[in-house]
């Protein structure tokens, strides 16, 4: 039976292209979480002002893959350390957070974070928080970085986080 996980690192196009290649990810959906417009669309998104993160949300079969490598996958493809923004990406719809769906998904989470911190020159500000109704985002948006390679967003920021990951989780990269 599949599960979910749900994480928020900055723009989505990365973080979904990734985890759409890691063994075990069934889908992973981009979108919007925690805010508090209803059915929020990218441009209201983008405006910052209806508290949405953009997010990914990750179905993933747990025979195959576990949520801590789900989480050493999270916290090696965004900076963690960088309030409310993702280098040149800023706003609170750029925040960092681990938005958890049980008391178990918490506590790996928070964990992770403690065992991580010593490796981070600045304090970890992922927030970790209780999963609100997650929207998907619309569909131009599904599957972005790999549809559109020439996009120079693509290219210059979201392309390199991708490849890094492809090398550092070639053992489940699919």
């Amino acid at each position: 039976m599949l599960q979910q996980a749900i994480f928020a690192g900055g723009c989505f196009w990365c973080v979904e292209a990734v985890f759409n290649q890691i063994k075990g990810v069934e889908t992973a959906t981009s979108g919007y979480i925690n805010g508090t417009t209803l059915n929020p669309t990218y441009k209201e998104v983008c405006t910052g002002e209806t508290g949405h993160a953009e997010a990914v949300k990750v179905d993933f079969d747990p025979a195959i893959i576990n949520y801590e490598k789900l989480l050493e996958i999270f916290f090696s493809i965004h900076n963690p350390t960088e309030l409310n923004r993702q280098g040149a990406d800023i706003g609170t719809q750029y925040r960092s957070g681990i938005y958890y769906l049980d008391a178990q998904q918490k506590a790996l989470a928070e964990k992770k974070v403690i065992e991580l911190q010593p490796h981070f020159a600045d304090k970890i500000i992922t927030e970790i928080m209780p999963a609100q109704t997650f929207y998907a985002a619309e569909d131009y948006h599904q599957g972005y970085l790999l549809q559109n390679p020439q996009n120079t967003y693509c290219n210059l920021v979201a392309t390199p986080k991708f490849l890094k990951a492809k090398v550092k989780f070639a053992e489940i990269w699919k």
